[in-house]
């Protein structure tokens, strides 16, 4: 006889699980009539190995065996295989209600009882393993959505972490920048906490691009954003490249005095690393203008404010002499 339609890609294997001989004899003919595999165990015991060594994909369990009943052996097939468990259908001689309600307690699917109804049996059996196959499609569906829904949400966080990232430096951009001080002076007004900022610019740097080469001008500003960065330690702490040749930094609950010792630390860094800059008119290697800026962020002023304050910082930086760090404490 051949298989129903819906089982044309595979042949289905059922598991028998019988200490009565002549009955799985029976039963295996019956079912390798319907076209099924067949596999046999004696007890629920061999029928438990058989199960974690060749997933069927319908058990046919005897409920009364000796060694291990049906109902301790699919109460167990449950437990070491969780959702990956077959159907069980139990077969059973007691109609009795207690032992159907001890039956899917255990975890049956279903039962027929003994005296055994073929057509009733060839029914449920189909049935059941088509219901399986198709609930083990759907959990197969809905893991590889979920697979995708990952790999989509790694691609678009990648895509967010490369749209805030400076392209040549790899630090925070212009854009991330704008965004993560609107948010510490918007959490800052609320707290009542300071907030400081250091505004950076290479010293003479149009001249070191005209002396080395832009691809030298760019492994510069690579560099000068490494120093930075690894000199401003905090977590909360941001580094951005703020254009061109100036970067700045954002240091939340951060007084402007301890503001002025990490731009003092920055600059001391820089030329501890001494990178060659002969054009330059006040080193012999990369120097910084530095301006910091300094506010309890309020409502009533913009984030802009400090940003003016600092810009005014580091003219004040050039304007002395270049090479050093001018401190602004914004009135607010």
């Amino acid at each position: 006889m051949s298989l129903h339609p819906d089982f044309h890609d595979r042949i289905p294997l059922i598991l028998l699980v019988d200490d009565e001989k002549t009955l799985r004899l029976i039963l295996r003919r019956a079912m390798e009539n319907e076209g099924y595999q067949v596999l046999e165990a004696n007890n629920g015991e061999e029928g438990l190995a058989i199960c974690q060594d060749q997933l069927p994909d319908l058990i046919l369990l005897d409920a009364m065996m000796p060694v291990m009943d049906g109902f301790t052996c699919c109460s167990e097939l449950h437990a070491k295989l969780g959702k990956e468990c077959p159907p069980v259908l139990m077969i059973t001689t007691l109609n009795e209600p207690e032992f159907v309600d001890q039956a899917f307690e255990a975890g049956a699917t279903d039962y027929v009882t003994k005296p055994i109804h073929w057509a009733v049996l060839r029914q449920r059996v189909r049935r059941l393993i088509q219901t399986n196959w198709t609930m083990r499609e759907l959990r197969q569906k809905i893991a590889r959505e979920r697979l995708l829904m990952a790999k989509l949400e790694g691609v678009n966080q990648e895509l967010l972490r490369l749209a805030s990232i400076d392209g040549l430096t790899q630090i925070a951009n212009r854009r991330c920048f704008d965004e993560y001080l609107q948010r510490e002076w918007k959490r800052l007004t609320r707290e009542q906490a300071p907030l400081s900022l250091i505004l950076c610019d290479i010293d003479f740097f149009k001249a070191y691009n005209d002396t080395y080469g832009h691809q030298a001008g760019d492994q510069c500003l690579k560099e000068v954003a490494k120093i930075i960065l690894e000199t401003v330690k905090r977590p909360a702490d941001m580094v951005a490249r703020y254009g061109g040749e100036e970067f700045v930094v954002v240091l939340p609950n951060t007084e402007v005095k301890g503001a002025f010792q990490v731009a003092e630390a920055i600059q001391m860094e820089l030329k501890a690393r001494a990178i060659p800059h002969r054009a330059s008119r006040v080193s012999q290697s990369i120097t910084l203008s530095v301006g910091v800026a300094g506010i309890i962020p309020s409502a009533i002023i913009s984030p802009t404010t400090l940003i003016a304050e600092a810009d005014q910082a580091l003219y004040q930086a050039k304007i002395a002499g270049r090479d050093r760090v001018i401190l602004n404490l914004v009135e607010a």
